[in-house]
């Protein structure tokens, strides 16, 4: 199985006020808190691991049912060291996935392949607009500094939760009560944007609104829809 396992079906670019989150639909948007990899930064695995190996292998590799590379980054996204990740992928599902999850650990800069177009000016806008910005991420504690130093749209937000910094991830409900907490903020004025539906479902069990996001200019138009006083995208 390619991709995150239990991801559900959902709309891109769509505002979801589901379960505990339905009760704030509507409400005005005062902050707005980023996913980071395919949200604010491109994150691509795959662009690792071809100058060794074959589309094939990488195809198999990205492969959950057949390598738990999913499985892995999950545990290494809650806390777990690199380490302790290669070795669980080792006892699990034998020594060339492992070997192959060293290699993309080691070199994983390379799976950060750009800033994602818009992304910058739409922080820098929600900002001048008096919106507050931040931060929630699952993201490896010993790899999320190659980001920092790569990205400086990371440091641009007011604040961050990474997952494994506090041993929490997505899309369980306690790493956004977590983040509610620690931003100082309210779910009623909260909008989340991540890439992954299974996010935006955990966000709105947090009485967050979400948005999965897969373009820039259509969540603008979004968060203006939705009574934000920024910019619109010119059409002519």
């Amino acid at each position: 199985m390619k991709g995150w396992p239990g991801e559900p079906q959902m709309e891109y670019d769509v505002l979801m006020a589901d379960g505990n989150a339905a009760a704030n639909a509507g409400r005005q948007i005062t902050d707005v808190i980023f996913d980071f990899g395919n949200v604010l930064i491109y994150w691509d695995p795959a662009a690792v691991m071809t100058p060794r190996y074959s589309d094939g292998l990488v195809e198999q590799f990205l492969d959950n049912d057949v390598s738990g590379f999913y499985d892995i980054n999950n545990e290494l996204d809650a806390g777990m060291s690199n380490d302790d990740g290669v070795a669980l992928m080792r006892e699990r599902h034998g020594d060339q996935w492992a070997d192959m999850m060293r290699y993309y650990l080691d070199n994983f800069v390379d799976s950060l392949t750009g800033m994602v177009p818009g992304a910058r000016v739409l922080i820098n806008d929600l900002k001048a607009a008096g919106v507050h910005v931040w931060g929630l991420s699952n993201w490896q504690k010993d790899l999320f500094p190659v980001a920092l130093d790569h990205y400086d749209i990371l440091c641009s937000l007011e604040d961050r939760v990474v997952s494994g910094y506090v041993g929490l991830r997505k899309p369980h409900r306690d790493i956004y009560d977590y983040a509610l907490k620690q931003f100082g903020i309210d779910a009623s004025g909260a909008l989340f944007v991540d890439d992954k539906a299974m996010n935006i479902v955990g966000a709105n069990e947090a009485g967050i609104r979400g948005v999965r996001f897969k373009d820039a200019r259509a969540l603008r138009t979004l968060l203006i829809d939705a009574g934000v006083a920024i910019p619109a995208v010119h059409e002519k």
